[in-house]
């Protein structure tokens, strides 16, 4: 995941502030996840459920995140293809119900765990975190191809979010 952050920020860093902003959150959001789910370089030995401080401040993350793509992000480049491509418009009609199904996963994640983490939860948290990484790195695959062809065809020098 933080790889390909790295990779967009490369790629699409300095173009446009509102896609920098926003990597600059999936960066803070992906760091955050991987000392909840105690991923190297962070705790790997965790054996208890992380401290519900911290998964409020993941949680927290997750959801502005969710917020800056959905209404800042996405709908720039869906009036950027509504103008500029019909291809573009395809590709985006073709990823937006993927995209949704991770927002419906971390909605949910969200609503379980950000205020009350409890160990009736703990058999569930490890499983629901680990599936939420997948779809977050699926997501983050599809919101690449959208901002590439923000980037590759709606953008010039005049053009600023």
């Amino acid at each position: 995941m933080y790889t390909r952050v790295h990779t967009a920020r490369q790629k699409w860093g300095g173009s446009l502030t509102a896609i920098d902003n926003w990597l600059d959150e999936r960066q803070q959001l992906i760091v955050s996840y991987c000392k909840l789910a105690a991923l190297p370089p962070f705790d790997n030995k965790r054996t208890t459920l992380p401290d519900q401080a911290a998964v409020q401040s993941f949680c927290q993350l997750l959801v502005d995140y969710l917020s800056a793509g959905h209404f800042e992000v996405y709908e720039r480049i869906v009036s950027e293809c509504a103008v500029n491509g019909t291809d573009s418009r395809k590709l985006a009609d073709s990823l937006y119900p993927k995209i949704a199904i991770s927002t419906d996963l971390a909605l949910n994640f969200n609503d379980l765990y950000a205020d009350h983490l409890s160990t009736r939860h703990s058999g569930a948290f490890d499983r629901e975190l680990s599936e939420l990484g997948q779809a977050l790195e699926d997501r983050f695959e599809y919101e690449d191809q959208l901002i590439d062809t923000l980037y590759e065809k709606h953008t010039d020098t005049t053009v600023s979010m």
